[in-house]
């Protein structure tokens, strides 16, 4: 489920302790909900559209904005993304990195084709949370928690082969 927020006004609605109908959800599930753990995490808003990754659920879903600011119908853009917990756009359309925390990989999605590994545990991955593409759009940061699999958190520095 996601929900309104006002920041400019320094309202918010996302807290959940209060009565439903104090909090306006703007897109209810599913498919943003949760099955077990955490549900809607990494979150993006990219051409109109806020783009949404569900780490229980394993897909990356797109949701239009409508001219009123209310949301559009759910998109399934990509799905059996094992424990996917962020992602980041690469600069070319719809392509997009996700990293996925449980099997510590970051993997390339590309609209209309299966998702690549192009980072794991070989690189130095230890439950990858978040991954970023710099402004040019060649270097990329990984983010390792180490949550589950101890050892030293770290943040990883790499290149999609631009320059």
């Amino acid at each position: 489920m996601c929900w309104l927020s006002d920041v400019a006004m320094a309202r918010h609605a996302a807290h959940t302790s209060r009565p439903r109908e104090k909090h306006p959800t703007w897109s209810e599930p599913p498919p943003s909900a949760t099955t077990n753990f955490f549900g809607a995490n990494g979150v993006k808003v990219r051409n109109g559209a806020v783009w949404v990754s569900n780490i229980d659920r394993g897909t990356i879903l797109r949701t239009l904005l409508t001219g009123k600011g209310t949301a559009g119908r759910p998109q399934i853009k990509a799905s059996g993304l094992d424990s996917v917990d962020d992602f980041a756009f690469t600069g070319r359309g719809d392509q997009l990195l996700a990293a996925l925390n449980i099997p510590s990989k970051v993997v390339l999605i590309t609209p209309g084709g299966p998702a690549r590994t192009v980072l794991d545990e070989n690189d130095g991955l230890r439950n990858t949370t978040s991954v970023a593409v710099a402004v040019d759009k060649d270097t990329v940061y990984v983010n390792s928690g180490a949550l589950t699999t101890g050892g030293d958190a770290n943040l990883l520095t790499a290149h999609l082969g631009r320059r």
